[in-house]
């Protein structure tokens, strides 16, 4: 007997009339089973099969290679090689369909929806109303009208904190949130909190990152109004027990919000079944285009609760004297909305549908554990987080040797592969892991083994780069110290300034970038300048608090010259190459300045004229802007000492 779902199966299957073989006759348990040769196609077993059966304990290749087509960008180079692209937990790549259908609406359909009584209006209308129904099929929605449009998972949080938070908090209340959050679901509870008086309460992981519900059922009181927790943990891929939570929580009187962006795309999801208050996910993240998401909800709590934003399309009569509100889900979806962002949606969750999401778990789960395997062979690699329950997502640092996790994200880069690095939108988890960010591999069912053995080998290749130069480094101090003591008790460097201001440094150092124009070069110019760097960073961590903002560990003390205490000096260092660059340019610049004139300079505008700022990341940039501030501060204090 063939059971009700193949799972994780290869098949060969002969669809002929007659053919001598298995006839399957549980037919009405069997829904569908994916044709192997057309990847948006079906065929339906109602003829006698030949079916050959055999448990696949590796990926199925056919299957990889099949929707890989699908997706054009990942016919693509970076860095002049094949795209290896490991950040899906940031953002899923788009399928032929969902593009073809976001052009189709904007060169065929496009005008604004509702009220318009032409038929291009009707049309736009028509498939923005059909994409809520879609949706809400999707997620197993009892009632369309609950389905509220929005930009993504972060406005959804955002919109119930506000709306709902505010009408319903008060001095008496609590609300909990997880220590694995992503930002967006803290700092909205923390605005609600502030805004209210409630108080905010923490359900801590244990130190693998898992959440017990027996701490949660200790922490609930009859205070607990809400429970706000993400489905699946953005940061290390654990899956949370919504339903016990759930449970828990509604035993409790509480209601519950669930931030399932890092589910949608990978499971199905039934809001019905889980029995949850809200429920909230981004398009971006199911294969759909940016800027579009969706919040479910309660009928009963949605009505009670006041618009978060006024104009058109949310209103039922307007007046000076008074507004009235349209019904739902009109009353949450002001102005005019991602008309063909919510189409593409539709399509995209069409398009995963039709996959099976019993091929897209099986895959992602194949794909996790080959890379579980092959990690484990690159040196000094740590994996956070526990193995117990997961999705695809692997969340990783490199401690011996000692690897930044921006460093290695730089490295891959040049081989074509493309991961996310840093806090990932989650400091307190950071903090209780006590890390200052991780490396995050997080794949999709079209990720390859060969994408997951590139992954490795150049993780390979970086950990013996590093060992030689570490070992050059040992070899170099040891010939240098000798007979002058343990080099942890040597004093701090302070650089002496290079130029006679930091106007006269800056035109020195700008001949150097402006010798070269890609991006590359200009990285490869920072890591020279990085290397010249003396290694004072075990003595700095001693010494200060690390520089907030930063992608990586930034340690800078400053104070005046002892001989001419109107003149700033620093010291700074970190543990990933590229940023040791970052602050020799700054150092080149400041220290051995007047904090005067430190003061004045214009950085924004010199990081512009050597084109730093063009190739500088955001979260990278922010560090560097963070260690401007620092200094700064520093030298504020000077100028403000000498004018006392």
């Amino acid at each position: 007997m063939v059971p009700a779902y193949v799972r994780n199966v290869e098949l060969t299957v002969s669809i002929e009339a007659g053919i001598p073989g298995l006839r399957l006759q549980s037919l009405s348990k069997i829904n569908r089973i994916r044709g192997w040769n057309q990847p948006s196609k079906y065929f339906n077993l109602d003829k006698p099969l030949q079916v050959s059966l055999r448990q696949s304990t590796s990926m199925d290749t056919q299957f990889a290679r099949r929707v890989r087509a699908d997706f054009p960008i990942l016919q693509t180079q970076m860095a002049g090689k094949p795209l290896a692209y490991f950040d899906n937990g940031a953002t899923t790549q788009k399928p032929q369909p969902v593009i073809d259908a976001l052009v189709k609406f904007y060169s065929e359909d496009n005008a604004n929806i509702h009220r318009g009584v032409y038929e291009l209006s009707q049309r736009a209308t028509d498939q923005y109303e059909a994409a809520r129904q879609t949706i809400a099929d999707f997620i197993g929605a009892n009632d369309v009208a609950e389905c509220i449009f929005v930009r993504g998972t972060t406005e959804a949080i955002n919109l119930v904190a506000s709306s709902w938070g505010r009408a319903n908090l008060s001095q008496a209340d609590q609300v909990i949130v997880s220590g694995l959050e992503h930002h967006s679901n803290i700092v909205p509870w923390q605005f609600a909190c502030e805004a209210t008086g409630a108080e905010l309460v923490v359900w801590q992981p244990d130190e693998q990152g898992d959440l017990d519900c027996r701490q949660l059922e200790e922490i609930i009181t009859d205070r607990t109004q809400m429970v706000a927790v993400q489905h699946v943990s953005n940061a290390l891929g654990t899956i949370h027990e919504i339903d016990r939570i759930v449970e828990i929580a509604h035993d409790n009187n509480s209601l519950v919000m669930v931030d399932g962006a890092q589910w949608v795309g990978h499971n199905p999801t039934d809001v019905s079944a889980l029995g949850c208050d809200f429920y909230t996910f981004s398009g971006h993240k199911l294969f759909a285009p940016t800027g579009i998401g969706l919040l479910w909800g309660r009928r009963d709590l949605l009505e009670k609760m006041p618009p978060f934003q006024g104009g058109g399309d949310m209103i039922e009569t307007v007046a000076f004297e008074k507004t009235t509100f349209a019904p739902l889900p009109s009353r949450f979806e002001a102005g005019t909305p991602n008309i063909g962002g919510a189409i593409a949606l539709a399509t995209a969750a069409d398009y995963v549908t039709e996959i099976g999401f019993e091929q897209i778990h099986a895959q992602e789960q194949a794909l996790l554990a080959y890379a579980d395997k092959r990690l484990s062979e690159v040196p000094g690699l740590r994996v956070l987080g526990s193995n117990r329950s997961k999705e695809a997502v692997i969340s990783f640092v490199m401690e011996a040797p000692n690897v930044a996790p921006l460093d290695i994200a730089m490295h891959l880069s040049k081989d074509g592969i493309a991961i996310r690095t840093g806090h990932h939108c989650c400091m307190p988890l950071m903090g209780h892991l006590q890390v200052s960010g991780t490396c995050r591999v997080s794949m999709a069912f079209y990720n390859t083994a060969d994408e997951v053995d590139r992954l490795v080998e150049s993780l390979i290749e970086l950990a013996a780069d590093r060992m030689e130069k570490q070992s050059k480094r040992s070899e170099s101090a040891s010939g240098e110290t000798v007979g002058s003591g343990d080099s942890a008790d040597q004093e701090i460097t302070f650089a002496v300034a290079s130029e006679a201001s930091p106007c006269d440094a800056g035109e020195k150092l700008a001949e150097e970038f402006l010798m070269f124009d890609d991006p590359e070069s200009k990285t490869e110019l920072l890591l020279e300048l990085g290397q010249e760097l003396p290694d004072d960073f075990a003595r700095l961590k001693q010494l200060t608090t690390a520089v907030p903002g930063c992608m990586s560990e930034v340690y800078l003390v400053g104070r005046p010259m002892p001989d001419a205490p109107e003149r700033f000096e620093f010291a700074a260092d970190s543990n990933a190459e590229v940023v040791r660059g970052l602050i020799a340019v700054l150092s080149q610049l400041f220290s051995g300045q007047k904090a005067t004139e430190i003061l004045e300079f214009d950085f924004a505008g010199y990081l512009r004229k050597i084109g730093l700022d063009s190739f500088v990341s955001a979260q990278r940039r922010s560090g560097l802007e963070g260690m401007v501030r620092r200094i700064h501060t520093l030298a504020t204090a000077i100028t403000e000492r000498q004018n006392t």
